[in-house]
């Protein structure tokens, strides 16, 4: 269910709503071993729609690194102002971070943060210990992608894409409109990422929303045709729309991510 827009289009977020995280590893709870987690919000999102995952983790003994995207968490027109390679440096900032303090390293990502999983999956090939997916986005079956590259010249946005939440009452806090300019380079990033796929061999548990009024079916298509990881499991979330990890299934979510960080960790030991 998506929720009208709280608050005046144009008006900044709450910096106390769309703050980062960033905590250290607790190897007592771990095995002894150091394991960080990269956590990543999608796009026209923030860190609020993966805090309370990243919570969990974090209280599972996992260091966690939850950065905000650049152009997001204040007004939705800054969005407009950056590129998808301005996102992929801030992920690989993180992932840079959390691999020289801990002893292996696992991604986790929503929507687009999925998909900057992937690429960083890509780029560092047996550098993460592996990754998982909440409706992750690579590919779309719309076919007015096609004129964002002529149309981000003549219109800056479109409405938002935020709130595709089941359960009453949840809120991601996200922007109310979607910047063309910077939807135009998200697209050509997974255009390039799709090439990519076969270059990723990292174990992957990848979650898919049965109903999705956001990302459609042609990602599922995509990661099972391309991935070469021989280690990848989808499963299908039955209660829950687009924005999983504040929605029904988030319980399940946090807990089967859990258990797939614990094992691809311990296999790397």
């Amino acid at each position: 269910m998506r929720i009208p827009f709280r608050g005046a289009p144009d008006a900044p977020l709450d910096p106390a709503l769309v703050a980062p995280m960033s905590v250290s590893a607790r190897p007592e709870l771990t095995g002894g071993r150091r394991v960080g987690v990269l956590v990543q919000h999608g796009f026209t999102g923030n860190p609020f729609s993966m805090r309370p995952w990243a919570e969990d983790l974090a209280a599972r003994g996992y260091a966690v690194e939850m950065p905000l995207l650049p152009g997001h968490g204040t007004r939705w027109q800054d969005l407009n102002r950056v590129t998808w390679a301005d996102w992929v440096a801030t992920v690989e900032g993180a992932y840079d971070k959390l691999a020289a303090e801990n002893d292996a390293v696992v991604a986790v990502g929503l929507s687009m943060g999925g998909a900057l999983c992937l690429r960083l999956a890509a780029d560092k090939g047996d550098g993460l210990a592996g990754i998982c997916l909440v409706n992750p986005a690579v590919d779309t079956l719309r076919k007015d992608v096609k004129a964002l590259p002529v149309l981000k010249h003549v219109v800056p946005a479109m409405p938002g894409i935020a709130n595709d939440i089941k359960k009453p009452g949840a809120d991601e806090h996200g922007y109310p409109m979607t910047p063309l300019k910077a939807a135009a380079s998200m697209f050509a990033g997974y255009a390039e990422l799709r090439r990519d796929l076969p270059r990723i061999t990292v174990p992957v548990l990848y979650f898919r929303s049965a109903e999705d009024h956001v990302v459609d079916i042609s990602t599922s298509r995509a990661l099972n045709a391309g991935l070469s990881s021989k280690d990848f499991e989808e499963r299908v979330l039955e209660d829950s729309y687009h924005v999983a990890t504040l929605d029904n299934d988030a319980p399940r979510i946090f807990s089967e991510s859990a258990d797939f960080i614990a094992r691809v960790t311990a296999e790397r030991s």
